[in-house]
């Protein structure tokens, strides 16, 4: 029998990101965890991450150019060279779970499979649907190993309020796809 510990945070969101990175920094260390992984639209999270992470690989995994608009990319130029100075990876890349399906949404005006995926993780939170997409995101870019524990840190909106240790699948393996252990999200 394993015993853990789960921080629950009384509402989503940017206020939560401090503690989020303390108490996944922790459990990485205990793990021996060397991947981490976190979601960050503009760049501000990640920068924290790979500051809290020092001497672990930080994976930053953004929207994709043109997430809001044609052509437009949402961190600045400023944030990518410092977290990238820092040491840390920055992926930018079509969401695993909104590729084609966003497209058949917007045009028809229906859901198919992902949005379903999707909507049944989020009754966990907008966090745990993040954490388990970055994973297989990181993992088809060959920056997560399939066979390893890593550290996956998401939110709601902006900002950290979820971290869970999991072992990452391609986004073909999805039904392997395990969340070892919630580590914190937010109390709904």
């Amino acid at each position: 029998m394993i015993e853990g510990k789960i921080v629950y945070f009384p509402s989503p969101g940017t206020a939560n990101t401090d503690h989020v990175l303390r108490i996944a920094r922790e459990r990485a260390d205990e793990l021996g965890i060397g991947t981490i992984l976190v979601a960050s639209t503009e760049g501000t999270t990640a920068l924290k991450a790979v500051e809290v992470f020092r001497g672990k690989k930080v994976v930053a995994i953004s929207h994709h150019v043109g997430y809001k608009e044609p052509n437009a990319f949402e961190w600045s130029a400023e944030n990518v060279k410092k977290f990238e100075d820092m040491g840390g990876i920055l992926l930018t890349t079509s969401h695993a779970f909104f590729g084609l399906s966003r497209a058949v949404k917007q045009k028809w005006n229906t859901y198919i499979f992902e949005e379903m995926v999707t909507n049944t993780l989020r009754l966990f939170g907008e966090g745990m649907k993040v954490v388990c997409e970055i994973a297989m995101m990181a993992a088809d870019a060959g920056l997560a190993r399939t066979d390893e524990e890593v550290i996956s840190i998401g939110g709601t909106g902006r900002g950290a309020d979820t971290a869970v240790v999991l072992r990452p699948v391609n986004l073909r393996d999805f039904f392997d796809l395990k969340v070892r252990e919630i580590l914190c999200k937010p109390h709904f």
